[in-house]
């Protein structure tokens, strides 16, 4: 006799019957897929703009300006032509050595310039030694960053692949964001120039040159540099660079992933931290943590004349983006934030009271505060910091000014936006 079997109907399927763990990974999933659209969006959007109003790349200049500090002379470039031509002739006229060390080269007309230039330096008898960041030239044409065999020409092809962040090996970590050109001892150059046409007429940035015993310190940190990433089977040593004294009114700073060491973010905080009447800042990429928004905000509560010159649209969008968030609780506390037109402001300066100046390559953001290889010069002079401070007032001639009222009118899906995009800044 057949026995009936007994069906039991499944209870309903509740949240609480499905693994925690599972709910995350959808969640998770989710949250990536909303940031995927998110960045593919303003990236469609914003290539939609530049064909519909391209950058004119017109924007004011201030010429080369030269002061005098102790036994060295100081000269600030804020258009790209006008380095490119004292450069090129620095590395014409070494007779001894040349260290160069570039974060972008383009395989461009002035790329190739630079090329040719360094390659007859060294088949004329000068020693060179050039450090180039793969990441940074990735989307270049690989030859390019491959100089001839030459015995006086020495190049470290900085490394693609960095995994120190996952194995912790500190010496693996990090990208070289760092321009440099130092020649015999005598000259030497910094800031946030890189090598390419279109940093040549249509990028707004801010280099630094110095002639004098001061060079030393930046050969010293592409000394260092070279010493510590170079194939000691087959690359020289460099010898560091002796100072007779030390020049309280300059100094370089380097950020140097390979020792954990990040010190010009705290050269950033104690500057605004110890500002008391004007602090004004420009910024190719403006992304603060919590430590630099919160001394930027008590600055301006203070009675501090804060303002941040940004980019109106730099070359990565969701930078962008990403730093959003941000204005209104600054704008909130009384900082003024002004947007640069018609071309990319990719300048990282700060100056303070009319007195405390720096120039270099880090912008204030986690890849440049806690991730890449950076350098800044600061300089501690009324006349230096005048010139700063004109350079800036000059700027502000081609930028408009971001108002709160303003600013609170944006629409929800830009609001949307910036809420799934923000937490992308650890990683920017």
């Amino acid at each position: 006799m057949k026995r009936n079997k007994k069906f039991r109907v499944p209870a309903k399927l509740g949240t609480s019957d499905i693994p925690v763990r599972k709910i995350a990974r959808w969640g998770l999933g989710a949250f990536l897929t909303a940031q995927a659209a998110a960045i593919a969006s303003v990236i469609t959007i914003d290539e939609r703009r530049k064909r519909r109003n391209p950058p004119s790349g017109k924007f004011p200049i201030v010429p080369p300006k030269t002061i005098k500090i102790k036994d060295s002379e100081l000269t600030v470039y804020t258009y790209g032509k006008h380095v490119y031509e004292a450069q090129l002739a620095a590395i014409r006229a070494a007779k001894s050595h040349i260290f160069f060390e570039m974060f972008i080269m383009k395989d461009d007309v002035i790329g190739h310039e630079f090329r040719t230039e360094l390659i007859a330096a060294a088949k004329r008898g000068v020693k060179v030694y050039i450090i180039i960041d793969t990441f940074g030239n990735l989307n270049q044409n690989p030859r390019f960053r491959h100089f001839p065999l030459h015995p006086n020409l020495h190049v470290i092809r900085f490394p693609l692949f960095r995994p120190g962040v996952f194995t912790g090996n500190p010496r693996q970590k990090g990208r070289d964001h760092r321009k440099i050109l130092c020649v015999d001892s005598k000259i030497g150059f910094v800031g946030g120039y890189n090598i390419g046409m279109l940093y040549a007429t249509h990028w707004r940035d801010t280099h630094l040159q110095i002639v004098g015993t001061e060079v030393a310190e930046l050969e010293n940190a592409f000394i260092d540099m070279w010493n510590m990433y170079r194939n000691h089977k087959i690359q020289p040593a460099l010898p560091e660079v002796t100072k007779s004294n030390w020049n309280p009114l300059l100094r370089a700073i380097c950020n140097t992933p390979a020792f954990n060491s990040y010190p010009v973010r705290a050269t950033y905080l104690d500057a605004i931290s110890r500002s008391s009447s004007r602090l004004w800042i420009t910024m190719g990429y403006f992304i603060p943590d919590e430590g630099l928004k919160i001394g930027l905000i008590q600055a301006a509560q203070r009675g501090v004349d804060v303002r941040v010159l940004i980019p109106a649209f730099s070359n990565h969008i969701v930078a962008d983006w990403v730093g959003r968030p941000h204005y209104t609780e600054l704008l909130s506390a009384g900082v003024r934030i002004f947007r640069y037109q018609e071309a990319m402001v990719h300048a990282k300066t700060l100056t303070a009271d009319g007195v405390w100046s720096t120039v270099g390559t880090t912008n204030i953001d986690r890849l440049s505060m806690a991730g890449n290889f950076e350098i800044n010069v600061e300089i501690y002079d009324k006349n230096f910091a005048q010139v700063m401070e004109e350079i800036f007032l000059t700027d502000l001639t081609n930028a408009r000014e971001l108002q709160l009222e303003k600013w609170e009118q944006r629409g929800n899906i830009a609001r949307l936006g910036e809420t799934i995009l923000r937490p992308l800044g650890p990683l920017l």
